[in-house]
């Protein structure tokens, strides 16, 4: 599948020596200018992107994820569980459609409690150029962002479902993303969550996503030094981090979870790029 496989160590979960309970890592924020940011998508198969906007660096204390107390999707909006996947080649088109869809569709069930849900997209990423070159695949988003908006979450529904989408529309629903390593571990470019309680909506800024064939829109997200962060050090192939972009209640539960990779300052000069997949789902309840 690639020539970046390190060999795996001992359960991440327990390596507390080596990862304490917090490092201090920069995030890339939106700068707010009052003009809408734009990033754009070329053809399919074309790994160019576009993007307008002002951009600054912070640095920021991250937690250990691992120690944490009291994750969740409706509290912090992520959080991070063992699960095994029977896949053998995550670079299969068809094996990815036809055994890891699945797979994901089941785990998003059991940990939303949702009653039907819809896996409409995944992407695979990679840290290395060359890799991303020959293989067509995405960079790590180095940016601080939201995947869905106020307003795109909901005309998502009817972009896939449109015959059912003024009727699901009138439930709640959530879209859920479950990002996992295809290699054995996360050794650089880890993914950081920020704690849902600790957005408010004036960190959003609504960015217009275009895509070859629609046009949508994420958050981009400008710095509040409130921001909590965590991410899960030496993240396993055999673990996934199961976080929520949007979800229609309003009722106090955690609506959107901003994210970022970022460069780890505690990663070895050696580390191997980072290899990922990340899927997308719409939970109905």
């Amino acid at each position: 599948m690639s020539l970046h496989h390190p060999t795996p160590g001992t359960r991440a979960a327990t390596d507390t020596a080596t990862h304490g309970a917090m490092i201090t890592a920069p995030f890339t924020y939106a700068v707010n200018t009052g003009v809408k940011p734009v990033n754009e998508t070329f053809a399919e198969g074309d790994i160019r992107r576009h993007r307008t906007g002002a951009f600054e660096s912070h640095a920021m204390p991250v937690r250990n994820g691992r120690l944490a107390q009291g994750l969740g999707l409706d509290s912090s909006g992520f959080l991070c569980v063992d699960h095994h996947t029977t896949m053998q080649d995550f670079l299969d088109p068809l094996e990815v459609r036809e055994v890891y869809h699945e797979e994901m569709r089941q785990l998003v069930a059991r940990q939303t409690g949702a009653q039907r849900v819809v896996l409409f997209d995944h992407t695979i990423r990679s840290g290395d150029s060359a890799e991303r070159e020959a293989r067509k695949l995405r960079e790590p988003v180095l940016s601080v962002h939201n995947d869905y908006t106020e307003w795109s979450g909901p005309q998502r529904v009817r972009e896939l479902l449109p015959e059912e989408a003024e009727s699901l529309l009138a439930r709640r629903f959530a879209i859920v993303q479950v990002w996992r390593s295809i290699a054995p571990v996360v050794e650089s470019n880890p993914l950081g969550l920020i704690d849902a309680r600790t957005v408010t909506s004036g960190d959003l800024i609504a960015s217009e996503r275009r895509y070859p064939n629609r046009i949508g829109e994420t958050y981009q997200v400008s710095f509040n030094p409130a921001h909590a962060w965590s991410y899960f050090p030496h993240l396993r192939r055999e673990e996934a981090i199961v976080f929520k972009v949007y979800d229609s209640a309003k009722d106090g539960r955690a609506r959107f979870t901003p994210h970022s990779a970022f460069v780890d300052p505690t990663a070895p000069a050696n580390a191997a790029p980072r290899q990922s997949i990340e899927a997308r789902m719409i939970a109905f309840f």
